[in-house]
C-alpha cells in the first residue's frame, strides 16, 4: 500500500490520472457501459512541490457527445522581486511545447486609481477602491504600459465613511438619520454624543427668537452660520456638486431646525422640549416661518396650518417626536441630494412609501453621490463619463437593495485615466500567448501581481515561497509570478 501522507502533489496527479482513465473511451476493460462526460476537474494544491503548484486541472474535449481527448492545466506560483520572464523566451517555449509556428499575444493590466483607507469610527480598513482593467492585442514586452487603443473598464467599489470624501459631512448627517430610524423601529434610541456645547433647547430658543425679531421688524441678531464647512479644491466641479461641499444657502425653517438639533440633541426629553417650544410659538402666532413648497413632514403641515390659524392638536408622546425629527431630516437630505441628478429621481425621493423605506432609499442616494463626487473630484470626470455612470447606478439601485460592496463598471477611453497610472506599477499584469483554433487552441499565461493570486495560499505557503526566492527576507516588496500552462491528449 502506497503511503500518500504529506505528498499532496502526488495525490493530485493521481486524481487527474483517474479522471482521464474514466473519460477515455478506449479503456474498455473498465467496463463502463454508458460513458458520461464528466464536468471539468480542478484540484487545489498546497504549493509544497518544487514547482509550487497551486492548481491542477483537466477538462474533456468533445465532438458533439463524443469525448475526443483531455486538456490538462497546471498553474504554478512563485514569489520574486526582480526575476521577471522575457516575452520572447515565453513565446519560444510555447512554440516548442505545442509545435506551433505562429502565436498571438494578448495583454491585460489592472491599475488601482484610488486606494482604500481606514473608515471613520472603526479600525477596519475600507474595501473601497477604484481601479481600471485594460486589455489589448499584440504585446511588445513584459510589463508593457497599455496602449491608448486598449479596451478599458473602470471598476468602482466605494464604501461610505471615508474621511477623504468631499461629502463626508453628509455621511455624518446620514448616520444621525439612521439612529432616528432605528429608534423609531425598535423603540430604543442610542443617542450619539452632541457635537456642540450648547443644548438643543438653547439653540431652538435662539432660532425662535431670531424669527420673532424678524417678524417684529427688529432683526438685530447677527446671523450665525452653524453649518459645517468642508474645504476642498472644487475648481473643476460642477456647481450642483460644488454646492454639496458646504451647507445649502436656501435652508427653510425646518431644515435649519434639523441642522441645529442633529448636532445637539442628547435625549428623548430634548426632543419633547424643543418641539413643545416650536408648537407653542406657532399656536400663539409668534412666528411665521418659511418652508419649502412640497415639504411633507408633520412639522411642515403644522406650519402650513398655522398660516390659516387652525392647527391640529399634536401629542408629543411615544415615537411622535422621533418621527417628526426623522421626517424633517429626510426632507432636508432629499433636497441636498436631488440637485446632483439629472432629472428628478422620483423613485428615491418618493413619500408614498413608509419611512423606513424612504431612509433606505436615501442611503442609496448617498452611495451614488459618493461615487459621483469621487469620480468628479479625484478623477476629474466630465459629464460625458458621469452621465452613463449615474444611469448605471440608478438602474442598479431601482432593482436591488443597498450594497456598498457592489462593483459598478463603466467602459471608458484609456486617455481619460492614463495620467493616473502611466508612471505607476500595475497591481496585475498578464500576457496570454495562444495558438491553434477551436478545441485545439492552447494557451500559456504569465502573470505578475502584488497580492497572492489564489485564495487558498496560507501564510505557510507564502513563507515557503518567499524563503525560496528572496533569501528569507520577507519584509522586502514582493511580487507573485503565476504561470498557467496547458497540454492536450487526443484519444485515437
Amino acid at each position: 500500500m502506497l503511503n500518500f501522507v504529506n505528498d499532496y502533489s502526488f495525490i493530485s496527479r493521481q486524481l487527474i490520472s483517474l479522471y482521464t482513465l474514466a473519460q477515455n473511451p478506449n479503456m474498455t476493460h473498465l467496463k463502463i457501459s454508458k460513458p458520461v462526460v464528466l464536468p471539468p476537474l480542478w484540484v487545489r494544491c498546497d504549493s509544497s512541490d518544487p514547482e509550487h503548484t497551486c492548481w491542477l486541472g483537466a477538462e474533456p474535449l468533445k465532438n458533439g457527445n463524443k469525448i475526443t481527448g483531455i486538456s490538462f492545466h497546471i498553474v504554478t506560483c512563485n514569489a520574486d522581486k526582480t526575476c521577471f520572464a522575457n516575452l520572447e523566451d515565453l513565446k519560444k517555449a510555447h512554440k516548442f511545447r505545442h509545435r506551433s509556428s505562429i502565436v498571438a499575444t494578448k495583454g491585460f493590466a489592472q491599475y488601482e486609481l484610488i486606494r482604500s483607507t481606514t473608515l471613520e469610527d472603526t479600525v477596519a480598513e475600507s474595501e473601497s477602491n477604484i481601479y481600471v482593467d485594460l486589455t489589448w492585442n499584440i504585446v511588445d514586452k513584459i510589463l508593457q504600459t497599455p496602449p491608448l487603443t486598449a479596451v478599458a473598464t473602470l471598476n468602482i467599489r466605494l464604501e461610505s465613511g471615508d474621511p477623504r470624501s468631499p461629502v463626508f459631512h453628509l455621511h455624518k448627517e446620514l448616520l444621525f438619520l439612521l439612529v432616528l430610524a432605528e429608534g423609531l423601529k425598535t423603540g430604543v434610541t442610542d443617542w450619539p454624543e452632541p457635537l456642540v456645547a450648547e443644548s438643543a433647547v438653547e439653540l431652538v430658543k435662539e432660532l425662535l427668537n431670531d424669527l420673532k425679531n424678524k417678524l417684529d421688524g427688529f432683526n438685530t441678531s447677527v446671523h450665525k452660520n452653524d453649518a459645517e464647512k468642508v474645504q476642498c479644491d472644487s475648481a473643476a466641479v460642477d456647481s450642483s456638486i460644488k454646492s454639496l461641499f458646504s451647507e445649502r444657502g436656501d435652508l427653510d425653517f425646518a431644515e435649519q431646525l434639523w441642522c441645529k438639533m442633529r448636532r445637539s440633541v442628547a435625549s428623548y426629553q430634548d426632543l419633547v422640549e424643543c418641539f413643545t417650544l416650536i408648537i407653542k410659538s406657532l399656536e400663539h402666532d409668534e412666528i411665521q416661518p418659511w418652508i419649502h413648497q412640497g415639504s411633507s413632514s408633520l412639522l411642515s403641515k403644522l406650519i402650513q396650518q398655522s398660516y390659516r390659524g387652525a392647527m391640529e392638536a399634536i401629542s408629543l408622546s411615544g415615537v411622535t417626536p422621533i418621527q417628526m425629527l426623522l421626517e424633517i431630516g429626510l426632507d432636508k437630505m432629499k433636497k441636498d441630494y436631488v440637485s446632483c441628478f439629472i432629472g428628478k429621481p422620483d423613485y428615491f425621493i418618493s413619500t408614498s412609501v413608509e419611512l423606513q423605506e424612504q431612509v433606505h432609499r436615501i442611503q442609496k442616494l448617498h452611495h451614488m453621490l459618493e461615487i459621483l463626487v469621487s469620480c468628479t473630484v479625484f478623477l476629474h470626470f466630465k459629464h460625458e463619463n458621469l452621465f452613463p455612470l449615474m444611469q448605471s447606478c440608478i438602474k442598479y439601485y431601482k432593482e436591488n437593495p443597498l450594497n456598498e460592496k457592489h462593483v459598478f463598471q463603466l467602459p471608458i477611453r484609456p486617455a481619460v485615466v492614463n495620467k493616473f497610472y502611466q508612471n505607476d506599477h500595475a497591481q496585475i499584469w498578464r500576457v496570454e500567448i495562444n495558438s491553434g483554433h477551436g478545441q485545439k487552441e492552447v494557451k500559456t499565461v504569465w502573470q505578475l501581481s502584488t497580492s497572492p493570486p489564489v485564495e487558498h495560499m496560507t501564510s505557510n505557503n507564502l513563507e515557503l515561497l518567499c524563503d525560496t526566492t528572496v533569501n528569507g527576507n520577507t519584509e522586502e516588496s514582493m511580487y507573485f509570478i503565476t504561470m498557467a500552462k496547458c497540454s492536450q491528449v487526443h484519444f485515437a
